[in-house]
């Protein structure tokens, strides 16, 4: 499923021959067909050319924001189990705020006060609210990982702290900043999703957020186009399940407890 968003959104002009999909205008509220897939918005827009163009930017947003996160994270939760003392005193207690405040409340807040959502204002909304889960479990990795004998050779070799974070540490937890990244993009898609849906984001824009959006507000439900707010909110649900699974799939491999166990067969 992932593979096929992604090839959706790199290739769009591959699936519709609507380039520009808000501007082209049909008549408004024409039911599925072969001419159109999905039928029409109230607004005289193809609703499935909609779709296909809106897949780029909430992919942009899961990875991008995902992606800024998770170096959040690893920098914050790593440095504050590797320095120890003070450090991880004050790098604990910030993350230990973060995690507290409820998540899409403070998001919404953030949003609204920082004007009209452009991309760039949702991806640092969501980077800033999205790291601290994440930096708490690379912090308790890291703290398991501090008097392994490895290290202690790094350190009695005369390493830097930074040499020793970065080329000592972080490879023993690929798996864990995998995971951390997919779960990452997973919040980054629902929220933004939710920021758009709720007007915080750009009216404007091509995204799957903005399409419930202006469904919400022409009343799509209710005026015989309901394709305009199922569509886009299967399809958000759809990337968030995708990501969902392969996390789950980097969990299985990090942590052996969670493989299945395969049955030997008697000769």
């Amino acid at each position: 499923m992932l593979l096929a968003f992604a090839v959706v959104a790199a290739f769009p002009g591959l699936f519709t021959s609507v380039h520009h999909p808000d501007e082209t205008t049909y008549t408004p509220r024409l039911d599925p067909s072969t001419a159109h897939l999905l039928g029409t918005t109230a607004l005289g827009q193809d609703i499935y050319s909609q779709l296909i163009y809106g897949t780029r930017e909430s992919l942009i947003i899961a990875i991008v924001a995902g992606a800024l996160a998770t170096v959040l994270s690893v920098l914050i939760g790593v440095s504050a189990a590797y320095l120890g003392g003070l450090a991880d005193d004050l790098l604990s207690l910030l993350t230990n705020v973060v995690l507290v405040i409820p998540a899409f409340p403070l998001v919404i807040i953030l949003a609204k006060y920082a004007g009209k959502g452009s991309l760039t204002v949702i991806l640092t909304v969501l980077v800033l609210t999205g790291w601290s889960y994440g930096a708490n479990q690379m912090r308790a990795q890291a703290l398991s990982l501090r008097h392994r004998d490895f290290l202690e050779s790094a350190r009695v070799r005369g390493e830097r702290r930074s040499y020793i974070i970065v080329r000592e540490v972080l490879p023993t937890m690929t798996s864990l900043i995998v995971a951390n990244f997919l779960g990452a993009a997973l919040y980054a898609v629902l929220s933004a999703a939710g920021l758009q849906f709720l007007g915080l984001g750009d009216p404007n824009s091509q995204s799957w957020g903005t399409m419930l959006y202006w469904a919400q507000n022409q009343q799509a439900l209710q005026t015989g186009t309901p394709l305009w707010s199922i569509a886009p909110g299967l399809c958000v649900a759809l990337l968030g399940v995708s990501f969902a699974l392969v996390n789950y799939a980097f969990d299985e491999i990090g942590n052996p407890a969670l493989r299945p166990v395969r049955r030997r067969r008697h000769a």
